[in-house]
């Protein structure tokens, strides 16, 4: 009966154990889901998720001190049973040796009466002498318990205190176990997707952006942008005004550093100005195509679009651009001088490129990322998409390069015929300084960590990718307008 009760105690301590690692793979959280690759609601999934986790380790903290407890007090009772049946026992061999003495002494006083034969009182001695009286230390049952101890209670069992050691199998390591994976042979759930997680799990963990990609445009530093003007310098500006792409051109191409390809450049583009680009563009096609802008300017100007992530839209896209397009609320595309010098006319069909699509992996080296928010400009991050206060907008500054090398209207890398001016703002020697183009994009988007530049799949939607693309398609007589505006100082 004792081993009974010892069986079904362990067996309710088991149960508890079992029910607390069922408990714990039922509430413990999956891998984190950001809603429609949404960064913010995945920051706020993991945080949740850490939550969980944290709540599941105090409560199976509070079963395991409980199932301690309870497994103490058993030990307890089960010593206090032992030693009343200890007792009983002593009773009883006290009791036996009480009436083996009684049974010698009536033995004894038969063999003075008879006074027989002394053989049969040796016999009689024999049978009533250590066969009869039953010594403890000796008792079969005694002996038999001293050999083969209860297995419930070996050094193996119970470990200092008469606590129960705990089984390595089962891995309860302070909880339930199972959290800590310390010795249980089973993994715990992962808190993150893992990579044979597939569906969106797996492709909107590793995405981008992250988290850590967004700031507070209140935190950045204020700094200047532009170098400060010269005597020599050329202070007016031209802005041509070509719309924010309401007809909806958009291709994943570009006819420059990718031509005759489709989808060279594995992300949506906007372009504003030109009505014909694509990635099969040239020189003879966009001359005769038509424009949004005015006075004829048949130039082409496109950027990689913003989308907000909280839509639920592109979801299908190979590359990984999802998301509802965000079309710019304003475009500015404005022509400005040199701070140290007049400025020259850009030759028809110039190409330029600023910025580099793939500076996550390439470095920071050819990046020229600008963000902001409407109110503060004088904030530029240049590697973390801003957060801005309800009423301000995200704004995207892309200056292009300015110090043309005479001849070339193109290069093998797009950049060395065309470069940027010095820290002071003046160009270097061997270069002339052309209108410097200044896209200005302005967006609103959803609060918080919620929207993304769509770039190549590699790049994670990383901020520093930002980059835009043009190709000067003005006429001769636009183009000479230009220079005189910027050059007499006038804002045209």
């Amino acid at each position: 009966m004792t081993r009974s009760r010892r069986m079904a105690a362990t067996m309710s301590a088991l149960a508890v154990v079992a029910s607390g690692l069922v408990s714990a793979a039922v509430i413990g959280v999956g891998p984190a889901r950001a809603d429609h690759c949404d960064p913010a609601q995945a920051a706020q999934e993991q945080q949740q998720g850490q939550r969980n986790r944290n709540n599941n380790q105090d409560q199976n903290q509070d079963q395991g001190q409980q199932q301690d407890q309870d497994q103490q007090g058993q030990d307890q009772n089960q010593q206090q049973q032992d030693q009343n049946q200890n007792q009983d026992q002593n009773g009883q061999n006290q009791d036996q040796n009480q009436q083996d003495q009684n049974n010698n002494q009536q033995q004894n006083g038969q063999q003075q009466d008879q006074n027989g034969d002394q053989q049969q009182n040796a016999d009689q001695q024999g049978q009533g002498g250590g066969r009869a009286v039953l010594d403890p230390a000796q008792d079969p049952d005694a002996e038999q318990t001293a050999q083969d101890p209860d297995p419930e209670q070996t050094a193996e069992t119970f470990g200092r205190r008469n606590r129960p050691t705990r089984n390595p199998g089962q891995g309860n390591n302070g909880n339930n176990g199972n959290n800590g994976n310390n010795g249980n042979g089973t993994a715990s759930p992962s808190p993150t997707a893992s990579p044979t997680a597939g569906g969106d799990e797996e492709e909107c963990a590793d995405l981008g952006p992250f988290p850590e990609d967004f700031v507070d445009i209140r935190q950045v530093a204020p700094r200047q942008l532009d170098a400060r003007i010269g005597r020599g310098g050329s202070r007016g500006s031209f802005v041509s005004q070509c719309g924010t792409n309401r007809n909806g051109h958009n291709n994943p191409d570009n006819f420059i550093v990718a031509p005759g390809v489709s989808n060279g450049a594995h992300h949506l583009h906007d372009y504003v100005g030109n009505l014909s680009t694509d990635g099969f563009s040239t020189d003879q096609s966009l001359a005769a195509a038509g424009t949004t802008c005015r006075l004829g300017d048949k130039s082409t100007y496109f950027w990689p679009v913003l989308r907000d992530r909280k839509v639920d839209a592109n979801t299908d896209d190979p590359d990984g651009n999802v998301g509802q397009v965000l079309r710019a609320r304003s475009v500015t595309l404005q022509f400005r001088g040199n701070a140290s010098s007049q400025v020259v006319a850009m030759p028809r069909f110039l190409r330029l490129i600023t910025g580099d699509a793939k500076a996550a992996t390439n470095g920071a080296g050819n990046a020229r990322a600008a963000w902001s928010c409407t109110g503060f400009q004088n904030r530029i991050s240049p590697d973390k998409y801003p957060l801005c206060p309800r009423g301000s907008q995200v704004v995207r500054i892309l200056d292009f390069p300015s110090c043309w090398d005479g001849q070339n209207t193109d290069s093998a890398n797009h950049r060395t015929h065309v470069v940027f001016p010095g820290q002071g703002g003046a160009c270097p020697q061997g270069t002339k300084a052309v209108p410097a183009l200044r896209m200005t994009l302005t967006y609103t988007v959803p609060q918080g960590p919620s929207y993304a530049v769509d770039a190549f799949p590699e790049q994670k939607h990383n901020p520093i990718t930002d980059h835009a693309d043009f190709a000067n398609v003005m006429p001769d007589r636009l183009m000479q307008f230009v220079v005189s505006c910027i050059n007499r100082g006038r804002r045209c």
